[in-house]
């Protein structure tokens, strides 16, 4: 028997390596005849899981292979624990599943553990579980469905790439000719509205909101560029600089014409900075970049090694391993506290440094924060440790890899530099969205703890109705195949890549502008149109068409309409806001007086440090479905009034109707009239979301790192204090900064009106219940018409005698019920808002309806 026994464990041993040799080969880089002394083997050794839903492959020449799926993984593991003869092979890591309102279970098993080892929040297998405790299919969830598997290169798998290379970039070149057709069409009216004015000698710029500013700075560049031309550039800076002296602390060593480059670089030095690039490794193998900016004169970089990818570490690497502690020797007190950015959907980091001094970056690092800039996967040039472009790997990963993957490596990385236990983020549009799904709890939630503050601009959780658009809705129509057969395999369309390559870059800007105008329906209204076309030079970039296909395609987000919740569970939540909106509209609404914006930013950050949570809802009820869990880092929120592109009014009530009791809300606030790109772009985002930003970022870091870092500019006084403008950073050329404090500053006049009204007291309380206001941007007609709408629709509630003041070319005036009101001789305009419905601008501005 003892003989019988071992010949059947050695014919098992021999069917167990079989099976795994044969595993091992199907998740391999290549085929074994394709490999060389150069690639080593590539076989696959083991499945690496970064998180339970995410398993890579670990090569034999030590590199990595993107996610695969958990059953080709699993099976993987089993195989090569029975070939190491371990008697219980390993199973796959758990983690939590979290219920949806709908019934849904988001973070799929395949297994379940015994009853007795169930902990709380795991799933169920058994027959008699809740279906929202139930085991989903092997996939994440509804709204991330499996991605397809390619093996090693075969010549099937070669002439399957070709066929799709080839029908996708003709179908996909009819999609972006129909898609520039239709943007000349819609542009036909507007162009002919403008030669019309022209001819009747009229200028209809004269109604852009700031364009006597534009004018101001398009003449101060032209200045300095003159004053540039005529030094000798690379020897001496040079003089007659407006706003700057000649030993300033921030020297330009770049000048002249902007020749429109896509380099960070190069801008940073244009207002005296400079920047360096690291090379990021993510835990499936691609290579992407991280840019530091720094101040030349204070800084020296680090050798070239210690620029290069370290491995595909994360959170593991200590500031020991890199040089920058060398290269930036600051003592305790006068270090800079790290903050990283991302950028949005076919953005690149660029998108942050456009606006010469009044770049957010820049601004920040001129303030005196240490600014790293992130990209995603691909970026504008794909690299992976071990894949090609036209392998079909590269491209397999979707919005979830950029959040779990791309972000954790690049917080990993910073932190590693700079030696700090956590950083600021601060995302804009798709960089939000990788967040809040990274630190969703069956995501990677342990992010979280390494962020000190999350910034969102334009936070993009929910869709706006810009998603019903026809060409969105015609996109939406079509299955995964036919998806695939149009936009391919690899990247999606990458024409408009190459055509960086070759149009001039002025010519390349206008297309980009007027094409993404027409998809995402924005205006440059608010931008420094002399800088419009630089803009435009850092986009789109490479993503992949999958990734694409989980924004647009049938099946994920512009089918569910949310990032990490059903449909149906919308429609639910909707019902409960309209019970929600009842409560409030007659109990609720204008309960205290109209404050400034300033004052809000205190009584947020006030509330931060507060011991005591007034501000969270405590309904187990809700709390159940929550996304997070209390590992989810302090939120600040700066969402566009105007933003059609997604739906941040949305998300804000989803805090503020206690669906997240661990999400701290430090700061939120609606700028009405703002689109989408206006929180980065516009001429008064510094005014509006980049001092506050600043702000926000220095008083929620930990006691520790501040006593290490030096006190950003703006932030020396006490909280309770205004800061001191005329201490703020200067502008390299211009005046422009002052100038956008006084135009974004509310005239006298109607504070003291208010006042006399009685409108405005010292304790917050007023003898009537006042209407609450909001500020609206007052220069281009019509722009607030969404207002006018959302106040028929939600009627004017219980005090509609309530007064309701507004701005209007710089005159204060009163508007009642009555339609021939005036004031001061004038009608007032359409454009006032009496606000009844339940828009939340302030933490403590309203009473909680729930508590």
């Amino acid at each position: 028997m003892p003989l019988l026994d071992d010949r059947t464990n050695q014919a098992n041993g021999t069917a167990h390596a079989r099976q795994y040799a044969e595993q091992a080969q199907k998740l391999a880089n290549l085929q074994p005849e394709q490999e060389t002394e150069e690639t080593g083997s590539t076989q696959a050794v083991q499945a690496k899981f970064v998180t339970p839903l995410d398993p890579v492959v670990e090569t034999a020449n030590g590199k990595r292979l993107p996610t695969i799926p958990l059953e080709e993984a699993v099976k993987l593991n089993k195989l090569k624990d029975h070939v190491d003869g371990m008697e219980t092979p390993r199973s796959p890591p758990r983690g939590t599943v979290r219920p949806g309102k709908d019934g849904a279970a988001y973070g799929a098993r395949l297994h379940s553990p015994p009853a007795a080892q169930r902990v709380e929040g795991a799933q169920d297998d058994t027959p008699e579980a809740a279906l929202a405790d139930a085991i989903p299919p092997s996939r994440t969830n509804p709204l991330f469905p499996p991605l397809p598997m390619y093996g090693p290169p075969t010549l099937a798998r070669t002439l399957q790439c070709w066929f799709f290379m080839m029908v996708s970039s003709v179908l996909s070149l009819g999609f972006l000719l129909a898609i520039c057709v239709g943007a000349a069409a819609d542009g036909v009216p507007r162009v002919a509205s403008y030669v019309r004015k022209r001819l009747m000698l009229q200028n209809p710029k004269k109604k852009r909101p700031f364009y006597s500013e534009e004018i101001k700075r398009a003449q101060e560049r032209k200045a300095a560029q003159r004053a540039w031309v005529q030094q000798q550039r690379g020897t001496r800076t040079p003089q007659n600089e407006k706003g700057i002296p000649q030993d300033g602390e921030f020297v330009p060593t770049e000048g002249g014409p902007d020749p429109l480059v896509v380099d960070i670089g190069y801008y940073a030095r244009r207002v005296g900075l400079d920047s360096e690039e690291f090379d990021v490794e993510t835990e499936d193998g691609f290579i992407i970049k991280l840019v530091h900016l720094y101040n030349p004169r204070e800084y020296v970089k680090p050798p070239a090694k210690s620029h290069e990818a370290d491995g595909p570490k994360v959170f593991e690497n200590s500031p020991r391993d890199s040089g920058f502690a060398e290269a930036q020797p600051f003592d305790d007190g006068n270090k800079k506290y790290p903050i990283l950015m991302m950028h949005g959907l076919l953005q690149s980091a660029g998108a942050y440094c456009c606006n010469d001094d009044d770049s957010l970056a820049f601004y920040l690092a001129k303030s005196g924060y240490d600014i790293w800039l992130g990209n995603n996967r691909c970026g504008f040039e794909p690299k992976h440790t071990q894949l090609k472009y036209e392998d079909p790997r590269m491209w397999a990963w979707n919005i979830r890899q950029m959040g779990v993957m791309d972000l954790a490596a690049l917080i990993s990385r910073v932190l590693s530099e700079t030696g700090f236990p956590k950083l600021a983020l601060i995302a804009h549009s798709q960089g939000t969205t990788q967040t809040f799904v990274a630190l969703a709890k069956e995501q990677r939630p342990e992010i979280g703890e390494k962020i000190s503050v999350f910034c969102a601009l334009a936070p993009a959780a929910y869709a706006g109705p810009l998603i019903g658009k026809i060409y969105f809705k015609v996109m939406q129509s079509i299955g995964p195949g036919i998806f695939r057969l149009i936009f391919g395999i690899h990247a999606f369309i990458p024409l408009m890549m190459k055509a960086h390559g070759f149009l001039p870059p002025t010519v390349y800007g206008w297309f980009g502008y007027h094409v993404f105008s027409f998809l995402f329906s924005w205006s440059d209204q608010r931008w420094d149109q002399g800088l419009r076309n630089r803009m435009f030079q850092w986009a789109p970039t490479y993503v992949s068409a999958e990734s694409m296909r989980w924004w647009l395609g049938r099946e994920c987000f512009a089918k569910q309409k949310c990032i990490l919740a059903t449909r149906e569970e919308g429609r639910l939540e909707d019902k409960e806001d309209e019970e929600d909106d009842e409560v409030i509209k007659h109990y609720y609404v204008d309960r205290e007086p109209h404050v400034s914006q300033r004052r809000k930013l205190q009584r947020n950050l006030t509330s931060f440090h507060c011991q005591t949570l007034t501000h969270q809802h405590h309904d187990s009820t809700r709390g159940k479905y929550a996304w997070y869990d209390d590992r989810f880092p302090p939120l600040a929120l700066w969402v566009g009034g105007a933003d059609n592109l997604v739906d941040g009014r949305r998300l804000l009530r989803r805090f503020d109707r206690g669906r997240e009791p661990h999400v701290r809300v430090v700061h939120k606030k609606i700028i009405e009239g703002y689109e989408h790109l206006d929180v980065i772009w516009a001429l008064d985002a510094i005014e509006k979301v980049g001092k506050e930003v600043r702000e926000v970022i220095w008083r929620t870091a930990d006691h520790d790192s501040q006593l290490l870092c030096r006190t950003p500019v703006g932030c020396e006084k006490p909280l309770e204090e205004d800061p001191d403008i005329s201490k703020d950073v200067p502008m390299m050329h211009s005046g422009g900064r002052l100038r956008m404090a006084s135009i974004s500053e509310a005239p006298p006049a109607l504070a003291a009106i208010r006042e006399s009204l009685g409108h405005i007291s010292e304790d917050g309380n007023s003898g009537r219940v006042p209407s609450t206001t909001t500020d609206h941007s007052r220069e281009v007609e019509g722009e607030h018409e969404h207002v006018s709408k959302e106040a028929e629709e939600f009627g004017d509630g219980p005090n509609s005698g309530a007064r309701a003041y507004t701005e209007t070319n710089g005159s204060t005036e009163r508007q009642t019920d009555g339609p021939q009101d005036r004031t001061n001789g004038r009608r007032t305009t359409g454009r006032s808002r009496k606000l009844s419905e339940a828009v939340f601008t302030d933490l403590q501005e309203k009473g909680n309806p729930l508590g």
